[in-house]
C-alpha cells in the first residue's frame, strides 16, 4: 500500500534540472519501454531541453470514473487523495515559466445500452453518455472546473463521487470520444482548448467494453455479456485514432490509466478487480505519453502522481501549432 504524503513530496526532490532519469512508472521487465528515459520535468523545474515553441501552458484534463456498482471505495479514495493531486499541479511551473492553466472535468464509464434479444433490440440501461458531471450540490460553476475557481479540491472531491447506479458493462474508451467529439456539440461545448494539452485519467475496476453499436448480446451458453473477443468491440485504436484527430497529434495529449493489471484478477483493501487487458493496450499504443498504473495499490495517491509525472513530462515537449 503507497503512503498519501510520500509519493507526492517526491515530486519536491530529485535531480537537477535537465538531467536525464529513468522513468520510474515504467518496468524494466522488457519490451519497448524497458530502460525508456526521460527528462526531468518535475513542478518547478522544466527540463532544460523544453523550448517556448514546443512547451504547454495550459492543460484539459478529463477524468472518466467507472460508477457500476463496485466502485464506492475507489471514488472515494479518488476523492481523498485528489487535494494532492491539485496542491502538485498548482505549483506546476511550465517550461515557459508560467503556472499550468488548467480545467478538469469529470464523467463516467456509463452510456446508453440496449440488449439484443433475437434480434429485438430492449432497453437495457440508461448512461451519462460522455457529459461532463456536476454532481449533486457541489458549487459547479459550468461542467468543469478551472484553476481561478475557489474551492476547486472541494468541488472536485464532491462531483467524482458519481455513484455506482451506473452500467456493469463499463466503456471508458467509448465514453472518452462521445465526451470529447459527440458531447463537444452540446453539453460539453467550449472545453476543449486547441493550445492546452489533452491529459486523460481513466479509473476504472473491470476491463473496457466499448462498442458502437451499444447493443449487448444476451448471455447464451454461458457466453460473456463483454466479450471482447466480439467483432463489434472497437478496436483500441480506432480510440487512439480518434484523439489524435481531436487534438491534432499524438504528442499533443497524455494519459493514465488507473484499473486491474493482471494477470487475472487482483484484490485491495478496496476490492477486486479484473485485468484490465483493453486498456493496457490502449496504454501501450498510445506511446510514451501514457501510463497504466494498478488499482490495486490499495490507495490512489501513487497513481495520481504518477499520472502528473507524465502529464508535466508531455507538457514539456507539447508541439505548438500554427
Amino acid at each position: 500500500m503507497r503512503m498519501i504524503w510520500l509519493p507526492l513530496l517526491v515530486l519536491a526532490c530529485g535531480p537537477s534540472a535537465g538531467e536525464t532519469t529513468v522513468d520510474p512508472s515504467i518496468p524494466d521487465g522488457g519490451g519497448p519501454d524497458a530502460g525508456r528515459t526521460r527528462s526531468d520535468a518535475r513542478p518547478g523545474n522544466p527540463s532544460r531541453d523544453a523550448r517556448g515553441s514546443e512547451a504547454c501552458d495550459k492543460m484539459d484534463i478529463v477524468f472518466v470514473i467507472d460508477n457500476s456498482g463496485s466502485m464506492a471505495e475507489e471514488q472515494a479514495n479518488l476523492a481523498a487523495s485528489f487535494p494532492q493531486f491539485i496542491d502538485v499541479l498548482n505549483e506546476f511551473v511550465s517550461a515557459a515559466g508560467t503556472k499550468v492553466d488548467y480545467r478538469v472535468a469529470v464523467t463516467t464509464t456509463g452510456i446508453d445500452l440496449t440488449m439484443d434479444f433475437l434480434g429485438w433490440p430492449l432497453p437495457m440501461e440508461n448512461g451519462e453518455n460522455g457529459e461532463f458531471q456536476t454532481g449533486e450540490n457541489c458549487s459547479i460553476p459550468r461542467r468543469w472546473l478551472e484553476r481561478a475557481d475557489p474551492g476547486v479540491s472541494d468541488a472536485f472531491s464532491c462531483v467524482a463521487k458519481v455513484g455506482t447506479a451506473g452500467s456493469s458493462y463499463e466503456m471508458p474508451l467509448e465514453s472518452l470520444k462521445l465526451a470529447l467529439h459527440d458531447r463537444m456539440a452540446d453539453t460539453n461545448r467550449g472545453f476543449l482548448r486547441d493550445d492546452a494539452l489533452l491529459a486523460v485519467v481513466i479509473l476504472t475496476d473491470e476491463n473496457d467494453c466499448s462498442r458502437e453499436d451499444r447493443k449487448i448480446t444476451m448471455r447464451i451458453n454461458n457466453r460473456d455479456l463483454c466479450d471482447t473477443t466480439d467483432p463489434k468491440i472497437q478496436p483500441v485504436s480506432a480510440y487512439i485514432d480518434r484523439l489524435d484527430t481531436i487534438k491534432r497529434g499524438r504528442g499533443r495529449w497524455a494519459t493514465a490509466v488507473i484499473a486491474g493489471p493482471g494477470p487475472g484478477k487482483c484484490q485491495s483493501s478496496m476490492g477486486v478487480a479484473d485485468e484490465a487487458t483493453r486498456l493496457k493496450d490502449f496504454v501501450a499504443q498510445a506511446g510514451q505519453n501514457a501510463v497504466f498504473s494498478s488499482i490495486c495499490e490499495g490507495n490512489l495517491a501513487g497513481s495520481l502522481r504518477e499520472a502528473i509525472q507524465r502529464f508535466s513530462a508531455a507538457c514539456d515537449t507539447f508541439p505548438q501549432i500554427d
